[in-house]
């Protein structure tokens, strides 16, 4: 009993001595680094251990090399530092991990972290790994609370939000109004380009527009790490803070990922990253932001989606109208649903083309018939 309460006082008074040195009080997030199986050797790993322990976090490097400043825990190999790290991470003797590769459930993914070329503005990629859902509408529509979370754990109280134009980009869009218009707080960003909207295009990626940039996790996982290595020629992630942590409703296990070809300064970017998020008590805003999405119908957004069903087009035996001149146009389609949508409006004796615009899937219908060619579009589900 004396010697714990020894140690207790000896640790108290150690952190009093780092705080007043570093202006850093109270304890130290701890934050272990598996360091091998790298593409750049272990040495790149140490390095990067080392350029994080001077930041105040208390690293604990697991792999065969060994540093001042840096706890290592030795193992023989890759597959034995995994083990441990799930044992370091099972018993809470550290706070989190960053690793290459981790097998997430279905349901939780990894929030990047990137600095956007242009301006050199930081930006969330939601998400980079893992598989929030089987569906991938309903999988963006997750990222972007989870995105959500991260940002805000990392200091940014209203985080803007811009969706990546992909396929599902609109689908996504009209659930995120929705949940928006249920009381849910999201800031939708503005794209840089003339026509604006929440709907980011490749610009706004270099520029950084929104805070979050959500998309699925494949798209993710390439901006990561082409806005991480453009400079190096891709062999050499540079730039940034990997591909993050892994997040999902009821996960409550800090583990971030960087790549094998992850350099140095992006290995370290990563372990600031976790050490932000045991500072700020990420699990907990990820549990108020649960509800409040919950709460503003988040399931039931996601189990209307689901149940709605369009007829395939060759299932829609309906003849064009009269042709006209199509000078307006309709943005919002996902172009899987394109074509279906303009026999929606040649039902209703409305002439309508399908084309391609320069921000994504258009619908062409004549000036006289824009208002309720879009409302009918409206009533079956096809723009917001």
């Amino acid at each position: 009993m004396a010697d714990k309460i020894e140690k207790i006082i000896a640790d108290t008074f150690l952190q009093m001595a780092e705080g007043l040195e570093t202006g850093n009080f109270g304890k130290k997030p701890r934050i272990a680094l598996t360091g091998m199986g790298s593409e750049h050797g272990e040495e790149n790993a140490m390095e990067a251990a080392k350029m994080a322990a001077k930041d105040g976090i208390d690293v604990y490097y697991i792999g065969t090399l060994e540093a001042d400043g840096v706890t290592t825990v030795k193992v023989a190999d890759d597959e034995e530092g995994h083990k441990k790290m799930e044992e370091l991470l099972a018993s809470h003797e550290i706070d989190g991990a960053v690793t290459m590769h981790f097998p997430f459930p279905i349901g939780v993914s990894t929030v990047g972290r990137v600095v956007t070329p242009a301006k050199g503005r930081e930006m969330f990629i939601a998400n980079t790994t893992g598989t929030s859902s089987s569906d991938r509408i309903e999988g963006m529509i997750k990222n972007t609370i989870y995105g959500i979370i991260a940002a805000k754990a990392c200091g940014k109280e209203h985080p803007t939000v811009g969706i990546l134009n992909v396929d599902g980009a609109r689908q996504t869009e009209i659930a995120l109004k929705e949940l928006e218009k249920n009381g849910y707080d999201i800031t939708f960003a503005e794209s840089a380009r003339a026509d604006g909207g929440c709907v980011m295009r490749g610009n706004d990626v270099l520029q950084g527009t929104p805070d979050i940039m959500v998309c699925d996790s494949l798209t993710g996982n390439i901006m990561v790490k082409m806005l991480s290595s453009y400079t190096t020629g891709g062999s050499f992630e540079a730039s940034g803070y990997g591909y993050g942590p892994g997040v999902g409703e009821g996960y409550e296990q800090l583990v971030m990922i960087v790549s094998r070809a992850s350099g140095a300064p992006v290995i370290a970017g990563a372990i600031r990253y976790a050490a932000e998020l045991v500072k700020s008590k990420v699990f907990e805003i990820a549990k108020k932001e649960f509800v409040a999405a919950d709460k503003a119908g988040l399931k039931d957004i996601l189990a209307a989606r689901k149940q709605m069903s369009k007829p395939a087009s060759e299932a829609i035996e309906v003849k064009a109208p009269p042709k006209e001149i199509v000078t307006s146009q309709i943005a919002g389609i996902e172009v899987m649903d394109l074509e279906d949508a303009v026999k929606v409006l040649w039902k209703q004796n409305i002439y309508a083309e399908s084309g391609m615009g320069c921000t994504g899937p258009i619908i062409r219908v004549s000036d006289a018939n824009l208002v309720k060619a879009e409302e009918e579009l409206k009533k079956a589900g096809y723009i917001n």
